[in-house]
């Protein structure tokens, strides 16, 4: 597709000639003769390229590059400057212009120039699709699940994301907290700056401690430089501090203070240094129960947990079960190569009958490995690891599997399953659907490990 090149200019047999050289080489041309029409033309032609002259009836071209750089971000503009007039163009080139070129040399001169501004508009469209595409893996939209649970996360998430609140993520490993916190981030007015996850169990306390702040030169053996932390880094964006709850103490009053005041000491600083950062936290603890131990502050506490969104477990969602897998296994067949379309109504039972300690990161891990293991267009229990076997060997699916050794208990377990499924969690319909006592409801799940 061509690039649309705009020029803009009073002079019309100066314009034409330009349209026409231009035109020759491949540019679609429109044209303008004042700066009024030629942004009406930018408002609804999608132009690429600008050239303008410097002395317009309405506007001043060197100022108008300005307004044109502002608003249209993938615009690149060419300014036409009166013979002798070279600080024009130089204040141009200031103001965000891609370059100038003087009236009255060879408009040969032109072409070349419009090559690399046509090259860097469909690279600048470039890195804008990526961002746009990267924001979306990471929004709201993206998180698959229709149970209650999950959609009272997501909606408790998009209304947390607008303001500037401390978030505290809470669930077990694999429910995708950094996918809610990169989410929460995307959606909020800090999107355009960084952010920047960091695992505080996975760091010593001295290491946690120059990550997060940064160190002055001196401070230790091998710090030849001053090192920016990640707060640092971060700054005016989201810092995502995982696993909050294997923080050292003498950090997490240090934390305490960055939360308070906005401000911090790098290691071997005597100058604290200021920032303003979003802090969303996450962890799979209990942190009451930590406080109360001894392990964490209770004032840390209140403070992160301004806003508390618990992540369901997937057991507890398991009617959002098939479409995760069926968005994985498309994820994967894409990625792999292989023409794999369904899940085998065997395999979703089996997936479903999963206690999944891992979560959702289980259950890509398990998708991932039975798109590799299997040669067919479907995916089957053959692929499932062997802890799956057992549970797959004694679903019924359609009165096709019979119950292993026709154990009652099974028999039991899997119908008490099933009527927890279709309930959606929900004990005390499940209880009514079964016809018996809520207490006895809750002695059977117990007997049978059901969460």
């Amino acid at each position: 597709m061509s690039s649309k090149v705009l020029i803009i200019d009073d002079e019309e047999k100066l314009r034409t000639l330009l349209a026409r050289i231009i035109s020759i080489e491949g540019f679609e041309v429109l044209q303008a003769p004042n700066a009024k029409t030629g942004l009406k033309k930018l408002e609804t032609e999608g132009i690429d390229i600008v050239i303008s002259d410097v002395k317009l009836p309405d506007a001043n071209g060197v100022e108008l590059v300005q307004i044109i750089m502002e608003k249209y971000k993938t615009v690149e503009v060419i300014l036409l400057t009166a013979y002798g007039n070279i600080p024009d163009g130089v204040q141009a080139i200031k103001n965000g212009a891609f370059d100038y070129i003087t009236k009255g040399d060879d408009n040969n001169k032109i072409l070349p120039m419009l090559s690399r501004a046509a090259e860097k508009v469909a690279l600048t469209k470039r890195v804008l699709q990526l961002e746009k595409q990267l924001e979306k893996k990471y929004s709201f939209d993206t998180i698959y699940g229709k149970s209650k649970s999950i959609l009272a996360a997501v909606d408790a998430a998009r209304k947390v994301a607008a303001t500037d609140a401390t978030v505290l993520l809470t669930g077990e490993t694999g429910t995708g907290k950094e996918v809610f916190a990169q989410a929460i981030h995307n959606g909020s007015a800090r999107v355009k700056f960084p952010f920047i996850a960091v695992n505080c169990s996975a760091f010593s306390k001295e290491l946690l401690e120059n990550e997060l702040f940064g160190h002055k030169a001196g401070a230790f053996t091998g710090a030849i430089k001053d090192t920016k932390g990640i707060f640092e880094e971060a700054n005016n964006g989201t810092v995502f501090l995982d696993e909050i709850g294997e923080m050292p103490l003498d950090l997490q009053a240090k934390l305490l203070r960055v939360l308070e005041s906005g401000e911090f000491l790098k290691v071997g600083d005597s100058k604290t240094t200021k920032i303003n950062v979003r802090v969303i936290a996450a962890t799979n603890r209990d942190l009451q129960k930590e406080i109360e131990a001894g392990r964490f502050r209770e004032d840390l506490f209140y403070r992160i947990a301004v806003f508390n969104i618990a992540l369901p477990a997937l057991r507890e969602r398991v009617t959002d079960i098939e479409m995760l897998a069926q968005f994985f296994l498309q994820l994967f067949a894409k990625k792999i190569g292989k023409k794999i379309a369904a899940l085998s109504d065997d395999y979703i039972a089996a997936l479903k009958q999963h206690g999944w300690k891992g979560n959702i990161r289980e259950l890509r891990n398990v998708i991932e490995r039975s798109v590799i293991l299997t040669d067919g267009n479907e995916l089957n229990t053959d692929s499932l690891p062997a802890e799956f076997q057992l549970s797959a060997g004694s679903a019924t699916v359609d009165g096709r599997k019979s119950l292993s050794a026709f154990d009652l208990a099974t028999a039991e377990q899997l119908h008490i399953r099933k009527v927890m499924n279709y309930a959606n969690g929900n004990k005390t319909e499940a209880a009514r659907l079964l016809n018996i006592a809520l207490t006895t409801l809750y002695r059977k799940l117990d007997e049978y490990q059901i969460r």
